[in-house]
């Protein structure tokens, strides 16, 4: 009887007997298990950067990406090393001034432009395009370049420009001027007589200044306008005049009213041997007469 109730009583409470915890040794299998992955997580995503991306094989979408972007970065480039005009130079009322900038060619100019003053800079050419949409210009100072070449048609569509400076480059010779110029200033060049042609200055019914003082001229420049009011031929190496290089040889009566100054020293000539050469003009030359 007693075997009977204590093997009941068993069958009872076998139900409420829970499964015992995991031994230690699986316990610690485990915690190593997930330290290992967090470990390599962490090396992978951190020391070891390259090793991981190495391992990673970039997908058709992803390297037409790279290519946009590279493609697209060009352009940034290109506009920081094309500088608008307006914000290298100054803009002001149709008046462009670019003193002082080292550019090297003539920018792009507001198509408004009037005045340009590119003074002090580095540009070597001149070319017809340079001015090609700027139609309205009426002043133009190159002073202190490095302009040696100046295509002949630069200036051709510039029919409103008045004042033409190239004072200080190194020209050794002028291309064709527009017809309205009152003022042509290229002093301290390298301009020899052979480097102006016989009709440079013949059709500017407009000129009244011409500075070509401190060049390399052999002789003055052929069929000056009437309506010259100051001529500078000072310091070239003018070594003769005609009695038709301001006067008129077969016309004793005629006299030049306009001219106001000529200027002649630093030549090696002595103007008192040409006393023929200025019976037209209201003022002798300035210069060396005997």
């Amino acid at each position: 009887m007693k075997i009977l109730q204590s093997t009941l009583l068993l069958l009872l409470f076998v139900p409420l007997i829970k499964p015992a915890p995991p031994t230690q040794q699986n316990t610690d299998n485990f915690e190593e298990i997930l330290f290992t992955r967090h470990y390599e997580d962490q090396y992978l995503d951190g020391k070891n950067i390259k090793k991981k991306e190495s391992m990673i094989t970039p997908d058709d979408k992803s390297l037409q990406l790279q290519k946009d972007e590279s493609s697209t970065s060009l352009p940034l480039k290109k506009e920081n090393d094309e500088m608008p005009t307006c914000l290298l130079c100054v803009c002001l009322s149709g008046s462009v001034y670019c003193e002082e900038v080292d550019i090297e060619v003539v920018p792009p100019l507001p198509k408004e432009s009037a005045y340009l003053y590119a003074r002090f800079n580095k540009i070597k050419k001149l070319t017809a395009k340079d001015f090609a949409e700027i139609p309205n210009l009426r002043r133009l100072d190159f002073t202190g370049n490095l302009i040696e070449d100046i295509e002949d048609t630069t200036f051709s569509k510039l029919s409103l420009l008045e004042e033409l400076t190239l004072a200080e480059n190194q020209l050794l010779k002028l291309p064709v001027l527009p017809p309205k110029l009152t003022l042509f200033n290229a002093k301290y060049n390298k301009i020899k007589s052979r480097g102006i042609k016989a009709n440079t200055f013949k059709k500017l019914s407009n000129l009244s200044f011409l500075y070509l003082d401190h060049n390399a001229l052999e002789s003055v420049p052929l069929n000056l306008p009437e309506s010259l009011r100051v001529i500078h031929l000072q310091f070239n190496n003018i070594t003769s005049i005609t009695d038709d290089t301001f006067c008129k040889a077969n016309d004793t009566r005629y006299i030049r009213n306009r001219i106001e100054e000529i200027r002649l020293e630093g030549n090696p000539i002595a103007l008192g041997k040409h006393p023929n050469s200025f019976i037209c003009l209201k003022r002798l030359p300035v210069g060396s007469y005997f």
